[in-house]
């Protein structure tokens, strides 16, 4: 596949100097800072305004990591290498709250499409909820993911088999995922309050002033670095299994995602690779254009179907960790079977949409 459709740089124009990377990282260190203030300050307040400026810190970290890590050799290189993964270290433990409660959502949510029945995941099922679940599961679609079974009868058994089981597993995966919520949320608020943190916080405000650059970048360009970035993204596309991608059903690669080994599927980590690949290439062309093009549209739009891959892939693994809880009923374990396929399923559909999306990408921009 070329690469010319997300070159970064406008080969015509003139360099683009290190000063530009100087004032986006500047900048990037002040949304930091002024997102640690609106967080200590809405922290006692508010979850709303608490969660808004986690996520303005966590982007602003990322940014920041990101461009370290691309533009490596334009700055100084001990700095840079104690500051990356410190800066990983903050993105990631406050992005754990808002995971687990996003991967709960996701997994109730398709219970309930699944199973057609409310999936009340506060209170154990009774009688009256199975009763009630039966009675509505006539209107709603097939449990199986692959739709309708072979006889009417069959179909129906396996449907009045997860809507029994629909409430009991929504009600596990609640109070799992809440008890890692909890953890991640607890863990957090040791991370902001630690001295590692405060010692993060202290170089990022330097950083808002002075950015040190490595000797003789004041006059590099730009342009190679962020072409490099650009490369190895595309590097890694073409590594991806496209073709198989390209079905909307891929048969081969389900089988492979309901194996019952808790190991993370190894198909699922090239695009999570490819992912993170391409976030390091748009925000490389944030700093060479100093704000988001016309063209990062088309890689948000790359960029998101990779993020449902990524939830749907976690999601999954979250359904197939309850299914090993011990002592649970059958209809329970059922319904996090069926829970876990229907997620391996969103995985493929979101690689289709990468192709698909990708090479829309390619044959627009060409």
């Amino acid at each position: 596949m070329a690469t010319q459709h997300l070159d970064p740089t406008d080969h015509t124009a003139g360099p683009v100097p290190a000063d530009a990377l100087a004032g986006y990282l500047r900048a990037q260190a002040t949304e930091f800072l002024r997102a640690l203030r609106l967080h200590r300050e809405t922290g006692a307040g508010g979850p709303e305004g608490s969660v808004d400026a986690a996520r303005a810190l966590r982007r602003s970290a990322r940014r920041i990591s990101g461009s370290l890590h691309t533009f490596q050799a334009l700055l100084d290189a001990d700095w840079a290498e104690d500051m990356r993964p410190e800066l990983a270290w903050v993105s990631g433990t406050l992005a754990l709250e808002h995971a687990y409660a996003s991967r709960l959502e996701r997994l109730l949510q398709a219970l309930h499409r699944l199973s057609g029945a409310p999936v009340f995941p506060a209170r154990p099922a009774g009688a009256a909820d199975v009763a009630m679940a039966g009675g509505s599961a006539a209107d709603g679609r097939s449990a199986a993911p692959g739709g309708a079974g072979p006889a009417a009868s069959t179909a129906t058994a396996e449907r009045g088999n997860l809507t029994v089981g629909a409430a009991k597993a929504g009600a596990l995966l609640e109070r799992q995922l809440t008890l890692a919520r909890t953890r991640a949320h607890s863990t957090a608020l040791q991370a902001l309050g630690s001295s590692r943190f405060h010692a993060v916080a202290d170089k990022v405000a330097v950083l808002a002033s002075e950015v040190p650059l490595a000797d003789g970048a004041a006059g590099a360009d730009l342009r190679p670095l962020a072409a490099a970035a650009e490369e190895r993204l595309t590097d890694a596309i073409a590594a991806l299994p496209l073709v198989t991608a390209g079905h909307p059903y891929n048969a081969e690669a389900l089988v492979h995602g309901l194996s019952p080994d808790p190991v993370p599927h190894p198909q699922d980590a090239p695009w999570h690779q490819v992912r993170l690949l391409l976030r390091l290439h748009r925000y490389a062309r944030e700093v060479v254009h100093g704000a988001p093009d016309p063209a990062d549209v088309r890689l948000l739009a790359a960029g998101e179907a990779l993020d449902r891959h990524r939830d749907a892939s976690e999601a999954a693994a979250a359904a197939a960790q309850a299914a090993r809880t011990p002592r649970i009923a059958p209809a329970t374990a059922y319904a996090l079977g069926v829970l876990h396929a229907d997620q391996r399923h969103e995985v493929e559909a979101a690689r289709y949409a990468f192709r698909h999306c990708w090479q829309k990408e390619a044959v627009g921009t060409s």
